[in-house]
């Protein structure tokens, strides 16, 4: 599957951020244009997730998120593309507060490292969009590879 990258570099400064908002809005949070993964999952993304998937924070422990990301933007249609590729890896979502993997999260990992994280609804067949970003460190990459696989849970 070829992955396009977006050249936000190439967009002037003054006005990159507000063109790259209306190019997510169009692009996921436009409900008569739904995103589904591969596997059938209708996926919900909302204008104030760009903040958290675009921003990077100048000090990984403060989560500042005060810095916007190139790197970031130029992946920004990969988010689309990862969740309707069929050979990515589905790996099972780490739930910060109850500090173990959980099921009801599916990572998504395709392109040496890049991943998108959604929440799945119990009923399978919604998902709200969490984030997506490329590991810049293979300790934590190696983390999410050796993460429980996902496996989809018959209704009950």
């Amino acid at each position: 599957m070829a992955y396009k990258k977006l050249k936000p570099h190439k967009i002037d400064e003054a006005t990159r951020e507000i063109e790259l908002r209306q190019l997510w809005k169009v692009e996921y949070c436009d409900n008569n244009k739904p995103v589904f993964t591969h596997d059938g999952i209708e996926v919900s993304f909302y204008e104030d997730m760009f903040d958290h998937c675009f921003f990077e924070s100048a000090e990984w422990k403060e989560k500042d998120k005060s810095i916007l990301s190139l790197n970031r933007l130029e992946k920004m249609l990969w988010i689309k593309d990862t969740l309707s590729d069929i050979s990515a890896l589905m790996k099972q979502g780490w739930d910060r507060n109850k500090k173990r993997y959980v099921n009801n999260r599916r990572v998504n990992f395709v392109k040496d490292g890049y991943i998108v994280v959604i929440s799945i609804n119990k009923s399978l067949t919604k998902a709200r969009f969490i984030t997506a970003f490329e590991f810049q460190n293979d300790e934590k990459k190696q983390e999410v590879l050796n993460s429980p696989d996902w496996i989809r849970e018959k209704k009950a």
